[in-house]
């Protein structure tokens, strides 16, 4: 089959055609999809009618899984899916939907800050993978924004101020934006803050990017309140229409995107009565961004 990207958005997000994901990929393939994901931050793929065996098949071929514990509240005893699967739905491990109150379902409403997957460990993911198994009617979008264009329209005194900059990460940073601050000592952690660069950039195009996320909590060096709005101004500068696309899913849909260019966020369901069926496998990352021990601000 030929591969066939189509560009959506003026900046990034490609539309791949020509690839049945249930079946093994040659290393051609493999490569132009690597090719795809520098160039592009996303790429989506209609109709894949896959199963979870597949899914965790074909995200090995872009690197190591990345297993998913240490990543949310869940007991041992509530786990829906594999541990080789985030569960971005909003089921319970019975499959019903999560009722309001539930503990587990507070702490999903922070995936619908702008955030980059895995920004919270000290080696952060390179992609994440996303497959659609069911979606309500209304609502529900997945909606990314560049990174690469996002550094780019910046004033060059403003990237030189970033430049060499350390911001710490945690869960327990973007879960206290909306509140949720009940966690166990266990929990708090294993949600231990770690650090990362602000300004990264791609090992194959070049392209600078700043790596933001509702996660970060502060900049090393600098006093909180200063920090939280610098980062405050970022984020608007980098969720600004222009650089956003947003997903509607359909069943079927698998959706991979870098999470070393992008930031995303998840929007609220029209119905949370309906169900939304989406799993998840991400390929983690080299190495840390920063070292987590006697950085200092630039």
């Amino acid at each position: 089959m030929n591969i066939v990207i189509k560009q959506l958005h003026k900046d990034f997000v490609g539309e791949v055609s020509g690839l049945d994901l249930s079946k093994p990929l040659s290393s051609d393939a493999v490569e132009q999809i690597e090719q795809g994901m520098d160039k592009f931050g996303v790429l989506i793929f209609h109709d894949q009618d896959i199963t979870d065996d597949q899914q965790i098949a074909y995200t090995k071929n872009f690197g190591e899984l990345e297993l998913h514990i240490g990543s949310n509240v869940l007991k041992a005893d509530e786990r829906r899916l594999r541990i080789e699967f985030a569960d971005v739905s909003n089921l319970d491990q019975s499959g019903e939907v999560l009722k309001r109150g539930d503990r587990r379902r507070m702490f999903n409403l922070g995936n619908r800050l702008w955030h980059s997957d895995s920004s919270f460990r000290v080696t952060p993911s390179k992609f994440s993978l996303l497959s659609c198994r069911s979606t309500p009617d209304t609502g529900g979008n997945t909606e990314f924004s560049f990174m690469p264009a996002v550094y780019d329209a910046l004033d060059e005194s403003t990237k030189k101020e970033i430049e060499g900059l350390i911001t710490e990460h945690s869960l327990i940073y973007s879960r206290g934006q909306l509140g949720f601050s009940d966690f166990s000592e266990d929990e708090k952690k294993m949600f231990a803050p770690v650090r990362h660069s602000l300004v990264r950039a791609n090992d194959f195009t070049g392209r600078k990017s700043i790596y933001l996320s509702a996660h970060i909590g502060t900049i090393i060096g600098w006093e909180m309140p200063e920090a939280r709005d610098f980062i405050r101004e970022m984020m608007e500068h980098a969720t600004q229409r222009s650089f956003v696309y947003s997903h509607k899913w359909r069943v079927g849909d698998l959706v991979m995107w870098d999470n070393r260019q992008c930031m995303h966020r998840v929007r609220p369901i029209g119905d949370t009565g309906e169900k939304r069926d989406m799993r998840r496998t991400t390929v983690a990352g080299l190495g840390p961004t920063a070292s987590q021990e006697g950085q200092k601000a630039a």
